[in-house]
This record gives C-alpha cells, structure tokens and sequence, in this order.
C-alpha cells in the first residue's frame, strides 16, 4: 500500500497554497477596467450630429416651396446626383456603429471563466485539507490527556444501560458469524465516509450552485464542532474492558489506526461520531437537494453508517446520537444567522428585506429549510 504520509501539517500548507491560487486566478480572471474615452475623441465630427446634417430653416419647406399645380415634379426637382445621398452623407467609417455601440461590451473569453471555474475548485478543496488537517490535529492533541478517556467510555457505556438502549454487543455478535459481511462494514467504515462527502459535495457544486454554500457551511459548522469537542478524549467500545466487544478491524487486519496509507487518525475520539453527522448530512442534502423520486432512499445511508460503527465497535450509540443533535445545532445557527441578517437590512434599507417582501419566490428552498 503506497504510504502518503498526509498529515496535518502537510494538509495545511496544501490548502494555503490552493487558498493562496484560488485568490490569484480570480484576481486575473478579473476583467480590465474601461478606460475613458479622449474628449476630443468624443465629440469628433464623425461620432457627433453634424449641424449642417440637422433640420435648419432654410431647409424646412416654405411657402414658396410648396407643391402648387403649377410646380408639379418636374425632371428638374427630381432627385438628381446633387441632391443624392453624396458619400460624404453616407454613413462613414468614423459614423458607422462601432462594435462596442452595437453589442456593448464584449463577453469575456473562455480563458478568465476557466480560470474563475478553477478558483472555485481550487477554493473548496483548500477548505476540505483545512478541515482535514484540523481532524488530524485534533487526533494528536488533547485538553486533559488519554488517562480518563477510558473512565468516560464506561459512562457511555452505563448511561445506555439505564435508559434501557439496545447493547452494542448483543448487535456484534448476531454479525460476528459472516466474516465477509464483517469485512465489509471495516472497509465501509475505513473509506465510505470520505468517498460519499466528496462526492456529494462535487455533486452540488457542478450541478446545484446556489446550494452549495450553504452546504459548505453546514459541514464546517458541524465537523469544527465535533472537533472541539474530541479535545476531550473518549474511548471506543472495543478498547473497554469487559463489555465483550471485538475490535473486527484487527482481527481481519483492516485497522485504520497506526501507518496505514498515511493516516494517523485518532482512537480516542469516539464522542461523537463523525461518520454518523456527515452520513446525516449527505442524506439530507440530498433529500432537500434531489428532485428525484428516489431521494429518499438516502435515509438509508446514516441508518447503515450507525449499524457499521456499532458493528465494527468504534462507536456506541450515543455517539450517533451526539452526531445528529450536533448538526441539527448547527443547522439552527443558519437560520438564526440568516434571521439576523435579514434584520439588519430591513432596519438599514428601511424596509423589509427580499425573502420578507409579498410575492417573493426562492429559486429553490435551502438545504437546511
């Protein structure tokens, strides 16, 4: 297996460096500004009403000048070469609608909307190694140490068995029989998580624009959350002694925990679920996203990701649990963030804001609505 070596600190400088692009390329995919026409350029003869051109009086018809019987049209008040439009009367190069008069500006070529498509690209992957190197960080850092991390696990452990929860070990066991579905859920626990985000999040991005920041904020909001709160160290279920669990993934020798491609991720961050909340958010985004019938059949998706860290024994179910009250915080800070927004231009403009006024009509609702 080829060894990455991605840790935190090369994440990092990765998304500085695709942050510090993403500001560049937008920058030269910005267009030029016009520049002012010379005066004398403005006011030329050629671009100008001439006043020679304009409708003087000894141009208007006169009495005398009327049609009378007796002044019929002749061949000598035809229109003769003279009186023809003479080419110094014909539209010239200098009266002629330029290209810019007729069509405006130009449109910008392909070259600056490829380079603004990249910023984008370039902008939301930094955000991914930001919040990646972040994860990692969190896995090598502590507020109180590893020494109670264990101590709290066994309080997880005791609070599901006083609210009468179903017991982790009793579902392992009923799995622990099909050893290649077993191998199955390790694999699905090691690598699903992050092959399904990215994929959504490609997803919305190329084809749902106008949601996909919303998105975006909602998986920063709810994974620095989790984050801060896996300072505090937590033990899985399959370090605790005495609850009868198996650790599947090392007796299949799947473990993700030590060198394994490069990750060094943390065991002691089981409180909460990662893999839960972003399983959650995925089949909410593309439930409220998706205008095909068949979106809803991905609910199923954090129902299978939960059995899969119970089954594996990296999580207890109040760590699913903690995921999913997580999100839904984070989805209430929107809409309390939006609502304050929209109070702040409503009292600066004067008046109600856009999504206030009568007859307004969203695009499409927002991920979190």
């Amino acid at each position: 297996m080829i060894d990455l070596e991605l840790s935190w600190r090369a994440a990092a400088v990765t998304a500085a460096f695709l942050a510090a692009a993403s500001v560049a390329a937008r920058h030269a995919a910005r267009p030029p500004e016009p520049q002012p026409a010379p005066a004398g350029r403005a006011t030329s003869p050629g671009q100008a009403t001439r006043a020679d051109q304009a409708a003087s009086p000894g141009q208007a018809a006169s009495p005398g000048q009327a049609a009378s019987p007796e002044q019929g049209a002749s061949p000598d008040q035809a229109a003769s070469p003279d009186q023809a439009a003479s080419p110094d009367q014909a539209a010239s190069p200098d009266q002629a609608a330029s290209p810019d008069q007729v069509s405006g500006p130009r449109p910008p070529g392909s070259w600056p909307r490829r380079l603004t498509v990249a910023a984008g690209i370039a902008q939301e992957t930094a955000i991914l190694l930001a919040l990646f190197a972040l994860w990692q960080l969190a896995g090598s850092l502590s507020l109180v140490g590893p020494d109670g991390a264990l101590a709290r696990a066994q309080w997880i452990w005791h609070a599901e068995r006083v609210v009468h929860m179903p017991s982790e070990t009793e579902i392992q066991r009923a799995f622990l029989g099909h050893p290649l579905l077993v191998q199955g859920l390790n694999l699905y626990y090691a690598s699903l998580h992050f092959v399904v985000l990215i994929g959504c999040l490609i997803w919305v991005y190329a084809w749902h624009r106008r949601q996909y920041p919303q998105v975006r904020i909602t998986l920063v909001l709810f994974t620095a959350g989790a984050l801060l709160i896996q300072f505090l160290p937590v033990a899985p279920p399959r370090m605790l002694p005495g609850d009868g669990m198996v650790d599947t993934a090392a007796r299949y020798g799947q473990s993700v925990y030590g060198s394994v491609a490069g990750f060094n991720a943390d065991q002691l961050s089981a409180m909460p679920s990662v893999h839960v909340g972003w399983a959650l958010l995925v089949a909410l985004v593309v439930v409220q996203v998706s205008t095909s019938r068949w979106r809803w059949l991905a609910l199923g998706y954090p129902v299978l990701t939960l059995l899969a860290v119970v089954v594996t024994a990296n999580h207890f179910w109040l760590d699913g649990i903690a995921a999913a009250l997580l999100l839904g915080l984070a989805l209430a800070m929107q809409r309390a963030g939006r609502a304050v927004r929209r109070a702040i231009r409503s009292r600066w403009r004067g008046g109600p804001g856009r999504e206030d006024r009568p007859g307004y009509v969203p695009a499409r609702p927002s991920v979190d609505a």
